[in-house]
C-alpha cells in the first residue's frame, strides 16, 4: 500500500500531468518537484545529521549563539543572560592564551563545518587549500559579526530618534516603516543566507540560485521563529517537566532548526542552479547499455570540438550542463575514457582528447562501456553455442555500423 501511494506522488511529480493545465499547473509542478526533493534529502538523514553536527559547534561558539537566540523573544533574553553572567564567572587570568587559542580554534571549526556541509549539499569532494581556508575564514569571522552588529546598532538607534518617532506616528509613512522595521531581520537573514550560499560552497554558485535559497531559507526562518516564539510563549509544561534544563534543552532545539534551515535553502539553491538532480538526488544512477554507449559517443564528440576551438573548453561541470545529465552520472564514462587514454585533463581540470583525434576510432570508444567493467569473477564462462554466435554477430555488426570511423570523422561530419 505504502508503495503503491509512493509510486502515485511519483508519477504525479514527475509526469506532464499537472503541466497541461497552461501555467498554473507548470507553477505547481515545479514546486512540488523542488518540495519533493528537499523532502527526500530530509528524510534520508544526511541533512538533519550535518545539522546537529552543527549544534554542538556552534555551542561552543558564543557569538553566533547569541546572534541565534534574538528571534526567542523574552526567552532568548533569558538565555543570553545566563550565557553572560557564565562568561563573567570566568577567570580570564587563567585561561590566557589558552583560552584565547581555543576560541579562535572553535570559531575556526564552526566556519568549517559550514563549508563541509555546503560542499556535501554541492557535491564537492575537494575542499579549499590550507591558505584560502585561513585568509577566507577568517573574512567571514571578522567581517561578518561586525556587519550583523552595525547593522543591529542602526535599528536599535533609529528606533530612539525623535525624527524616526515622529514619522513612525505619520497617518501617511507611519504604517511603512511599521512594516519596514518588522521586515528588516528577516531581509538580513535573506542577505546573510544568499552570502553564504554563494561564499563558502568551494564551487562557482550563481547568484539567482543563491538568492533562491536565501530567500526561502529566510522566509522558513521567519515563520518558524514565529510559531517557535510563540510556542515557548505557551509551553509552560516544558518548565515544569525539565526545571532548569529547559532552557538548555530550548536553545539545543531552536539551533537545530536553524542550522537545518540553512542546508535546506542551500539544498534549494544547488537544485534551482542543477535542475537534473531533482529527481535523482544523491541516488546511484543506472544506466543502460545503450544510454552509456550515447554518452560516451557524446562526451568525446563534445571534448574534441572544444578542443578544436580555441576559445572553447569544457570540463565536468559544462558537460553537465550542455548534456542536461548530472555530473555524477557522467563521471563514470569520463573516468572510464580516461583510464583507456582517450581522454585527459589539465591542472584547470579541463577535458582533453587523449591523443590525436584521427587516432581515436568510434569502436575504441564504444569498447569503453560495451567491453570495460566486467569485475573479472567469472572464469570462462560456458556460453551455449547459439548465444556465443549471436554476439559475435553483434560485435561484428556493431564494428561494420561504425565502419574504421574515428572522432576525427565524426567531428567533420557534425561540423558539415
Amino acid at each position: 500500500m505504502i508503495n503503491g501511494l509512493h509510486n502515485q506522488i511519483d508519477n504525479l511529480v514527475w509526469s506532464d500531468t499537472l503541466r497541461r493545465y497552461g501555467l498554473p499547473g507548470r507553477i505547481l509542478t515545479g514546486v512540488l518537484r523542488y518540495l519533493y526533493a528537499v523532502l527526500r534529502d530530509i528524510v534520508s538523514g544526511q541533512l538533519t545529521l550535518r545539522a546537529m553536527s552543527l549544534v554542538y559547534t556552534t555551542l561552543l561558539a558564543v557569538v553566533p549563539l547569541l546572534a541565534f537566540l534574538e528571534p526567542l523573544g523574552d526567552k532568548g533574553v533569558e538565555i543570553t543572560d545566563q550565557l553572560m553572567r557564565l562568561v563573567n564567572s570566568v577567570n580570564g587570568s587563567v585561561l590566557g592564551g589558552l583560552g584565547l587559542a581555543f576560541f579562535i580554534y572553535t570559531a575556526i571549526t564552526m566556519v568549517q563545518k559550514i563549508e563541509e556541509s555546503f560542499n556535501y549539499v554541492w557535491y564537492v569532494t575537494k575542499p579549499r587549500s590550507f591558505a584560502r581556508r585561513l585568509t577566507e575564514y577568517m573574512l567571514v569571522l571578522l567581517i561578518g559579526p561586525v556587519v550583523i552588529v552595525i547593522a543591529l546598532g542602526m535599528i536599535t538607534s533609529l528606533q530612539d530618534e525623535s525624527i524616526f518617532q515622529a514619522l513612525v506616528q505619520n497617518f501617511v509613512l507611519g504604517p511603512v516603516f511599521v512594516a519596514t522595521s518588522k521586515l528588516t531581520p528577516y531581509l538580513l537573514v535573506t542577505g546573510v543566507f544568499t552570502f553564504l550560499y554563494m561564499y563558502m560552497p568551494n564551487t562557482q554558485v550563481h547568484f539567482r540560485a543563491a538568492l533562491v535559497g536565501g530567500v526561502a531559507g529566510g522566509f522558513l526562518w521567519a515563520t518558524v521563529s514565529v510559531l517557535f516564539a510563540a510556542f515557548l510563549a505557551t509551553a509552560a509544561r516544558t518548565q515544569a517537566i525539565y526545571a532548569s534544563f529547559a532552557s538548555a534543552i530550548t536553545t539545543l532545539i531552536w539551533l537545530y532548526l536553524n542550522w537545518l534551515i540553512l542546508l535546506i535553502g542551500a539544498q534549494l539553491a544547488f537544485y534551482f542552479q542543477n535542475p537534473a538532480y531533482l529527481r535523482i538526488g544523491r541516488r546511484e544512477p543506472r544506466l543502460s547499455n545503450a544510454m552509456r554507449e550515447r554518452l560516451a559517443l557524446n562526451v568525446m564528440l563534445l571534448v574534441g570540438r572544444a578542443f578544436r576551438d580555441p576559445a572553447k573548453t569544457i570540463d565536468l561541470s559544462k558537460l553537465s550542463k550542455r548534456l542536461r545529465i548530472p555530473s555524477i552520472t557522467i563521471a563514470p564514462i569520463v573516468s572510464a575514457l580516461e583510464q583507456r587514454g582517450l581522454l585527459t585533463n589539465n591542472e584547470e581540470e579541463e577535458l582533453l582528447p587523449g591523443r590525436e583525434v584521427s587516432r581515436i576510432l568510434l569502436s575504441d570508444i564504444l569498447e569503453v562501456v560495451r567491453v570495460d567493467g566486467e569485475t573479472g569473477s567469472f572464469q570462462d564462462p560456458k556460453w551455449t553455442a547459439v548465444i556465443d554466435k549471436l554476439g559475435g554477430d553483434v560485435d561484428v555488426a556493431v564494428e561494420q555500423a561504425l565502419s574504421g570511423r574515428s572522432l576525427s570523422d565524426l567531428l567533420d561530419e557534425s561540423e558539415a
